[in-house]
């Protein structure tokens, strides 16, 4: 046997430090996706408040001076 530890204690010492590298890489690339899903709600948030602002200008623009076909029926 290769490791100075007996009856192979070594060897489950190596597994469990294969496994806790492993659950921190797979930490570390859930904390870059929760981070990367945050930005873009923060920009889905931006974007859908940009719409929001432009629907309301486009419904005030039409109170004010209302399509030619709505003119005609009325008319």
């Amino acid at each position: 046997m290769d490791t100075l530890e007996p009856q192979g204690h070594g060897t489950a010492a190596d597994i469990l430090t294969s496994e806790v590298a492993n659950a921190r890489q797979r930490i570390h690339r859930t904390e870059l996706a929760l981070q990367r899903t945050e930005e873009m709600l923060a920009e889905n948030l931006a974007l859908r408040n940009r719409i929001r602002t432009a629907v309301e200008a486009a419904d005030r623009l039409v109170k004010i001076d209302p399509p030619n076909f709505e003119r005609r029926r009325a008319g």
